[in-house]
Order: structure tokens, then sequence, then C-alpha cells
């Protein structure tokens, strides 16, 4: 007989969630509402299910979290709001004990992507340099998006970051739970 550990549930499940959302993000640049939203209802359930209204309450708040974490990208206009929702529901569903871990591989694997985006494209001195005017233009300005370096502006680099929410997903799941 096969023993799963229950606790592995919630980070695979975030790790299935995030991949779907990959797909969208890589194939459209959106990650839909359709995804997000029911996932995050997912999440709370499951929660609920296995460990009821503490944990239910607990799962809410690691989505809570991560979403205001990444709502800071959003409002300085370094992401879409379809990844702000993805990390939310990707919190719910993996829940408190997970999102350090979880929010720190993101960060780590959107890092690693951008750069080598940025290798790939030839564009390595021009994203230094866009880097060093945005840490200018945000100190200067708080969190109002640069007018010409967004993710609006078609011409910028653009990173689908829900690959990035995937890689954290399955580090999470594979160093903080299958290793252990």
């Amino acid at each position: 007989m096969i023993r799963i550990d229950s606790e592995l549930v919630y980070p695979a499940a975030a790790s299935v969630c995030a991949l779907v959302g990959s797909f969208f993000d890589v194939k459209s640049r959106r990650v839909p509402n359709l995804l997000t939203g029911p996932s995050i209802v997912f999440g709370l359930l499951l929660h609920l299910s296995m460990g009821g209204w503490r944990q239910m309450a607990i799962s809410a708040a690691a989505g809570l979290i991560c979403g205001l974490v990444f709502l800071v990208f959003y409002l300085a206009g370094g992401m879409g709001a379809g990844d702000v929702k993805l990390i939310t529901a990707v919190g719910c569903i993996c829940g408190l004990h997970y999102i350090v871990g979880l929010l720190a591989f993101t960060a780590i694997a959107g890092g690693i992507m951008a750069a080598a985006l940025a290798l790939a494209s030839g564009r390595v001195k021009q994203t230094i340099l866009n880097v060093v005017e945005l840490v200018s233009h945000h100190r200067s300005a708080g969190l109002t998006p640069h007018p010409e370096i967004n993710v609006l502006n078609a011409s910028t680099l653009r990173l689908p970051y829900a690959l990035a929410i995937t890689a954290g997903c399955a580090l999470t799941l594979y160093l903080q739970g299958v290793q252990r």
C-alpha cells in the first residue's frame, strides 16, 4: 500500500495550479481568473477539510501574505495582476508552513529566468541600466510605475512570471516536502 504524506498534498496541489497558470501565461500572457479564483477557494476548502476552520484561516493568511508581497511589484509596474492572483492562490493552497520557501524559491527562479532572458536577447547592459533607473525612480516616486520601464511597455523584456511561480512551487515541494 502506498502511503502519502498529507503534508505533501499542499505543495503538490499548488504545483499543479501553478503549472496550469504557466501554460496560460506562456500561451497568452494572461493567467485567467477562472483558474485563480476557484484555486483560492480550493485551497481554503482543502485546508478546512484537512485541518478545520483554524487551518483554513491560516491558509487565508498565507494567501494574503503572498498576494501582498507580489502586490508591491504590481503597483510598481513590474508584473501583471494575474501573477499576483496566482501567487495568492498558490499561497492559499500551500499554507503558512510553506510560504517562506515558496516566496524565496520563486524570487530566485524569477531572477535566474530574468538574467537568462536578458542574456539570450543580448540586452544584459540595457537590463542593468534599466535596473539602476528603476531603483532611482522608485526611490523618488515610491511605487508609481516608471513611465517607460514597466510591464505594459511592449519594448521591455517580459517574462511569463507564472513559470517562476511554478519553479518556486516545485522547489518547495521537493526541498521542504519530499526531502524531509
